[in-house]
Order: structure tokens, then sequence, then C-alpha cells
């Protein structure tokens, strides 16, 4: 996607220098004008001093006039204390000198080692690179720049007719370890040239991040960095009514893309599993189960290895903290039956459930017997290179 753009925006990736390794590490979005925005952020109680700063910013703006986001890759400015938040305030203000807008206009984001104060120098030689090279076809360099331990960027683009026109949605991710949804997970950043107001697309946007990226997890440990971005720059009348149901339906679509990319990219993955829970006797409920099985380090494990141990799966289900009634419970790996009724089912195959692990996606689906709810999550294997990546994270 490095020549794929959103109208009505302008892209940038540059090199500060931040991160250990070489490559692209500050990034900028510059919206033409003043554009609606909206966010969803970790709910981690920890949280970075741009995550902070971004949550006011947005809050005293009220979802609208921002004309553009500053991310650095390779330093979360996290656990960084107060010399922290002058940092971020600092990249707030170089960035707005860039982009030609008030400070209070530009939303921070940062994401990599915790604990570590920003090199400022480096960043802001970084934003000034990058303020001199927005494009409109900068998209691709600014989906690279924001990358950590990934293994590659994550794109993905939607054009829908809304009011009479053609709306373009672009959008992009990061992240590969520390994920577990609370809110948001990683850095995402989603460009529209919809024109929509403050309320409806901060609804729209909850509706959109809770299906996708509140439905995966590579680890159980949600970041003190999480944010999500919707930036709506269009202008003319407001999407309301069926094209405002339809752009969330499209904005929901790309954030399934993105979040299943995030997870096929994860830190050592090489299975992602679809855990379906049905029979739940609330949403609420089948939500619990099913993100207690997909954050099991037992079950993750078990994927790893390709053991279809469902004495494992039983037992996150138990300690999801919902009432259940263990002898309705039923286990599916694709299409072979592990447990019925609480126990080993009569037509188990062994060798069978073993072979449908060892595909790189299948679904695992889990009956509850207690109502009519279900819920999804996307898993993955939990393997040795996990362990070996974030052993080494720092050094």
């Amino acid at each position: 996607m490095a020549d794929v753009g959103c109208p009505g925006f302008r892209f940038a990736g540059a090199r500060g220098g931040i991160k250990h390794k070489a490559g692209l590490d500050v990034a900028l979005i510059a919206c033409d004008r003043p554009a609606t925005a909206a966010a969803v952020f970790t709910s981690n109680r920890v949280k970075a001093a741009p995550v902070r700063l971004s949550q006011r910013t947005l809050r005293a703006a009220g979802g609208a006039g921002i004309r553009g986001v500053v991310v650095n890759s390779g330093n979360a400015n996290a656990c960084t204390g107060p010399r922290g938040a002058a940092d971020a305030r600092r990249m707030q203000a170089e960035a707005a000198a860039a982009i030609g807008c008030a400070p209070g206009e530009v939303l921070v984001a940062s994401t990599g080692v915790i604990g570590t104060p920003l090199p400022m120098d480096r960043v802001d030689a970084g934003i000034a690179l990058a303020g001199a090279a927005l494009a409109r076809g900068g998209f691709g360099r600014f989906a690279e720049a924001i990358l950590t331990t990934d293994r590659g960027p994550k794109t993905a683009r939607r054009t829908v007719r809304l009011g009479g026109r053609k709306v373009t949605l672009l959008g992009c991710t990061k992240g590969a370890g520390m994920i577990a949804p609370n809110m948001a997970t990683t850095l995402t950043f989603v460009t529209t040239d919809a024109a929509i107001g403050p309320a409806a697309l901060a609804a729209a946007t909850r509706a959109a991040v809770g299906p996708t990226f509140n439905a995966i997890a590579v680890d159980g440990d949600t970041s003190t960095n999480d944010m999500l971005t919707v930036l709506a720059g269009g202008a003319g009348r407001k999407l309301a009514g069926k094209d405002l149901a339809g752009f969330t339906a499209a904005l929901q679509d790309l954030l399934g893309d993105l979040a299943r990319q995030l997870i096929t990219d994860g830190e050592g993955v090489h299975h992602v599993v679809e855990v379906y829970v049905r029979g739940a006797a609330s949403a609420r409920a089948g939500q619990a189960v099913a993100r207690r099985i997909a954050t099991s380090p037992l079950v993750k494990t078990a994927i790893a290895g390709g053991d279809p141990n469902w004495g494992r799966i039983l037992c996150a289900v138990g300690n999801a903290g919902v009432a259940i009634r263990p002898e309705r419970i039923a286990v599916w790996l694709d299409e072979q039956p592990l447990c019925s009724a609480g126990a080993r089912a009569a037509d188990h195959d062994e060798a069978a459930a073993a072979a449908v692990m060892q595909r790189p996606s299948y679904t695992m689906t889990v009956e509850l017997g207690q109502g009519r709810a279900e819920a999804r999550y996307l898993a993955c294997d939990l393997s040795h290179e996990y362990v070996t990546i974030n052993a080494d994270y720092r050094t």
C-alpha cells in the first residue's frame, strides 16, 4: 500500500534513530481540514504519557478540530514520570509546527520499550523529517514507521457508497506481543473521507471495536500504550441513518481484517484459532468464557503442541467466573468432536483431532447448553519463539 492514500490526508514515515535497529520510527498524519476524531485507549491503570495527553486533547477538542497525529516507535514513553509528560507535550508541539496547526489539534502515540526516557533530540529530528516528507502516497511509510517487533506492516482499505458518493476507509495497525484487548489494543489508525459528527463517530468506533480488536488475544497482557484512533475528514452533510449504519459496518469489516492480521503476525504465532462459544446464558457470559479459553496458557501451549487435550479447555471454561453446567458442555475442533455432555465424546478420534490442530487456522467450538447467546474470540498458540523474543526484548 505504498502509493495508496485517503482523500483529505497526507502521511509520512521517517527515521530519527530511536530504534536500536535501523528502520523508520517516526510517523505523521496531517489532515487537510479539521477532522472529527474518535479513539479508544487502554484501560490499563498504568498509562503512558502520550495516552494521557491524547485523552486530554481529544476531550478538550470535543472530538472535533483534530489536524494530525504523531507517533514514535522504539520507545513507549511509559513510566517515565514528569519528564515523560513534558516529552509527550514537546512531541505534540513539534508535530503541530511541522503540520502547521496548534498543539491542541494533534494526538500523540508512542510504542516500544517501557521505562526509558525518549531521546528527544532524535524524536525532534524524526518529526522534522516526517513533516518535510508528508505526501498523499506516504501511507506505506507511515504504516512501517509505527512497527516494533512486527514482521511487517498490517494495512487494510475499504471503499463503500454512502450518502450518494464513494467513501474511503484506510487503516493500519501494529503489535505482536502484549496483546489482550480491554477497550483497545496496540496502536491502530484509520482515516476516512466520510463526514461524520463527533458523537456518531465515537459510537461507530465503539461498536466496531467490540467484535474485532476487543476479541483477540496473543498473551493476555493489555499494554500501557494502547490506542485506536479514527479520523473523519470529510466535508458536507454528516452521515446519519442507513448511511451511518453502512459506515459502521465498513469500519467493523476493516478493523476485523486488521485484527486478524495482528494476531496472525503475533510473536511466535503459528496457529490462529477462532474460539466460538455458543449456548451461553448471556452475551457477557459467553464473552467471559471465550476470553478465558483464548488467554489460558495451558490451552495456548496445547495449541502450540497440536495436543487435543480437551480437559484443558473445560478447565478454562470452569475458571471463567460464570455459572456453568459441566454435564452440558460439548467441544469440537472444526468437525472433530472432543467432548460431549462434559465427558469424552463417544466418536472422539484422537489422531483426526490432532490433524486439525496442525492447520494454520481452525475453529474451537464450545457448546455450554445454557441459553442462546454466543461469542467469538481469536486466539493463538504460545510457542518457544514467543518466550525467546520477550526474554531478551530490551537486550
